[in-house]
């Protein structure tokens, strides 16, 4: 039998996996900058976790989560996201208690699953980095949050994007636009789709979403939230964008942005980017919004937050399509050539001690011939050739070439067990 990864996944073997890290520990310096730290949550949850998070009427829920009864009968769901499992961790270990400082500050990294179509940028198992801010109402941290996703693509070497704002308002805001939304949506009842049909009466905000074709001719005219916003709806939608102005920030208002999850209110964006390796048109890289009633749904006081997530996969795609150059993460400082059965021992201290002086160092481990050695050293890229053979071992000393400049010298082994550095400053 010939065995396979599952469909919508993805092997990432060495030489890439750099890339990731690359990836990974940029954002961990840009957000600590930003006073984010990490939190690891389980990969798994309830099922509820997701559906009462999520809403019932979502692509997420109702299509996409994989969702399954274990051994104990228990409803379980593999994470299609990662907000939710984060607001669980943060009602369950009570962070919203007085002794935490607020706004309490946090990001994730790691695997979410969804079965969809798998595509380019579009696994079924694929990596999420997100973040979450819990605890202020205050509109300046919906744009710190904001600033910190540009900033971080900036980071990355992405600098052509276009950001796009909008708000869904209060519950006051949106129970007046659901029902503006179900007034005009109802008399072309019959000529919705049928998921449309389903959520009309549960989420219409839903309908917006939809991709649907048909679907499309009828939002294209659909009232917009700017006009139901209560006062206060509007007036933290003002300062979201004033501050964002004062930042220099640039920005679209988008009214017909709903956002892929039901928890979202207030203060929702979309940082988009125009390239051809992600589709045709700007495509949406980064996504998130303020969601103030969710640590309450899953049984915590009201305490409000703000996030956002981005895909690492498609960020992947857009940097390579963008030719964004990663750092060469496998330099090797020193290669030891064994010449002989008698060198074994001392190449395999040599190494060792090298890499406790930190310093990156290899040898041969397929008993060649030194010149095969030899090649291997240059093939590598190392920075010195360390050669230890009969006649080094007898005389306590080791052969040291600069690879670059071609210098060398003989040194006592001692010298390079001990202190490495200082017999490379003979010769560089």
């Amino acid at each position: 039998m010939r065995y396979q990864r599952p469909k919508g996944t993805a092997d990432i073997l060495p030489g890439k996996s750099s890339h990731w890290q690359y990836i990974e520990n940029v954002a961990r310096e840009v957000f600590s900058k930003y006073r984010f730290e990490e939190i690891r949550t389980p990969l798994f949850e309830n099922f509820e976790v997701f559906s009462r998070t999520s809403g019932d009427t979502s692509d997420i829920v109702t299509k996409e989560m994989y969702d399954f009864k274990d051994k104990g009968d228990r409803h379980i769901s593999l994470r299609p996201e990662g907000t939710a499992g984060v607001v669980r961790a943060f009602v369950e270990n009570k962070l919203y208690g007085p002794e935490v400082q607020k706004p309490f500050k946090t990001y994730y990294m790691g695997q979410m699953y969804r079965y969809e179509r798998p595509q380019s940028g579009r696994l079924r198992e694929f990596h999420q980095i997100g973040v979450e801010a819990f605890g202020s109402d205050e509109p300046a941290l919906d744009v710190e949050v904001i600033a910190m996703g540009m900033d971080l693509f900036k980071h990355f070497g992405i600098h052509d994007m276009r950001l796009a704002i909008n708000t869904l308002g209060d519950k006051p805001s949106r129970d007046a636009y659901r029902q503006a939304l179900i007034d005009y949506l109802e008399p072309h009842f019959d000529e919705l789709s049928e998921d449309s049909q389903v959520r009309l009466h549960k989420n219409p905000l839903r309908v917006l979403d939809s991709k649907d074709e048909q679907d499309q001719k009828f939002v294209a005219d659909a009232p917009s939230i700017l006009d139901y916003l209560t006062d206060d709806a509007k007036a933290h939608f003002e300062q979201v964008k004033s501050l964002l102005t004062a930042l220099g920030i640039e920005f679209d208002v988008d009214s017909t942005m709903v956002r892929g999850l039901d928890y979202y209110n207030h203060t929702i964006f979309e940082v988009m980017v125009n390239s051809k390796a992600l589709g045709h048109g700007y495509t949406t890289v980064c996504a998130g919004g303020r969601y103030n009633g969710l640590v309450e749904e899953l049984g915590g006081p009201e305490v409000s937050g703000v996030g956002f997530g981005l895909g690492m996969e498609r960020l992947l795609l857009l940097m390579e399509a963008t030719g964004v150059s990663f750092p060469e993460e496998h330099h090797l400082d020193a290669y030891v050539v064994g010449i002989g059965d008698e060198a074994d021992a001392a190449t395999l201290q040599v190494v060792q001690a090298l890499r406790q002086q930190n310093f990156s160092a290899d040898r041969d481990y397929l008993a060649r011939k030194p010149k095969a050695q030899f090649k291997t050293a240059d093939r590598l890229n190392a920075a010195y050739t360390l050669t230890l053979g009969e006649a080094e071992l007898a005389a306590q000393t080791i052969h040291v070439k600069n690879m670059a400049s071609g210098n060398e010298v003989s040194a006592p082994i001692t010298d390079v067990l001990n202190d490495f550095t200082k017999v490379t400053e003979n010769i560089d």
